[in-house]
C-alpha cells in the first residue's frame, strides 16, 4: 500500500501537554486536559516550517478518548482506550496509533498497552512537562517526534517519545517531577533519539522480546478488577497500614 493511502491516528487523553496556565511565562501552576487532540495537532506544524518530509504523505486521524488529568487515570478508561487502539489498529491502512497522554501515569498506560493491545504496528505515547500556552512548551516538539516515530517504526511495540529520547515501554518510568527529560529507562537506557526530524536508533539497544498479549475482549468489567494498593517502605514504618488494607 502507497504512503499516501496509509494513516496513522492519533488518539488524545488529556494531560499536562494539552493544558494551560495563566500566562505564557507560568509553566508550573496550570490545569491539564484543557486543550483537544485537533488543537494539539495544529500546534506541530506551526513549530517548524510545516510537517516533517516524512509524513506529507500520510494521512491523518485524530479522536478524543479522554480527557483528563493522568493521575486521574482509571480502569475504565484504559480499558477504552485499549479498545480504540485494537479498533484502528485493526483497519489495514492504518499503520500506528500516538496517543497524547499525562505524565503521572503514563509509564503504567504504556505497560498496560502493552499487554492487551495485539497488533504487529507500533503504538508510540508522548506527553509534555510544560503546559501547551507556555512559551517554551515542550508538547508540540513531543508529538511532532511521536509522529516521525509512527512513520517509520516497523513492527510491533508500544513506545515512549518525549525529550528527543525513545524509550521501551517495558524498561520506561518517571524520575523527575518537573525537568523536559523526566524520563529513563534504568540500566536498559534510551531505544533511541529523535534529532530535526530524524530517528536514530541505538545499534547496540536490545531488542525486547513481545511479551504475550491477554485477549483484550475477555477482560470483564473495570469495576471488577483487583484492588491493588502499592505501599512504601521506610525506617520505621509501622504495619497498620498493611492491617486496614488487609481489613478494609
Amino acid at each position: 500500500m502507497q504512503a499516501q493511502n496509509q494513516k496513522i491516528v492519533v488518539l488524545g487523553t488529556g494531560g499536562t501537554i494539552a493544558g494551560e496556565s495563566s500566562s505564557a511565562s507560568e509553566g508550573l501552576s496550570y490545569k491539564a486536559a484543557q486543550r483537544g487532540i485537533e488543537a494539539l495537532l495544529r500546534s506541530v506544524a506551526e513549530i517548524g516550517q510545516g510537517l516533517p518530509k516524512a509524513l506529507n504523505s500520510y494521512q491523518f486521524e485524530s479522536e478524543q478518548v479522554a480527557q483528563l488529568d493522568s493521575k486521574d487515570m482509571d480502569f475504565a478508561t484504559w480499558q477504552h482506550l485499549a479498545q480504540r487502539c485494537q479498533a484502528w489498529l485493526s483497519q489495514a491502512d492504518v499503520v500506528a496509533v500516538v496517543i497524547t497522554h499525562g505524565t503521572d501515569t503514563l509509564e503504567e498506560t504504556a505497560y498496560f498497552l502493552s499487554r492487551v493491545v495485539a497488533t504487529d504496528k507500533p503504538i508510540v505515547l508522548t506527553c509534555a512537562m510544560r503546559p501547551a500556552n507556555f512559551k517554551d512548551a515542550d508538547g508540540p516538539q513531543n508529538l511532532r517526534d511521536a509522529l516521525t516515530l509512527a512513520s517509520v517504526a516497523k513492527g510491533a511495540g508500544v513506545w515512549l517519545v518525549a525529550a528527543g529520547e525513545i524509550h521501551h515501554s517495558q524498561h520506561v518510568q518517571k524520575v523527575h517531577p518537573t525537568r523536559l527529560n523526566a524520563f529513563d529507562s534504568g540500566e536498559a537506557g534510551v531505544a533511541g533519539t529523535v534529532i530535526n526530524d530524524q530517528v536514530s536508533w541505538r545499534s547496540d539497544f536490545a531488542p525486547v522480546a513481545r511479551a504475550d498479549t491477554i485477549d483484550l475482549s475477555r477482560l470483564p468489567d473495570p469495576r471488577s478488577w483487583p484492588w491493588v494498593e502499592v505501599i512504601m517502605n521506610h525506617v520505621q514504618a509501622k504495619p497498620k497500614v498493611v492491617d486496614l488494607l488487609v481489613s478494609a
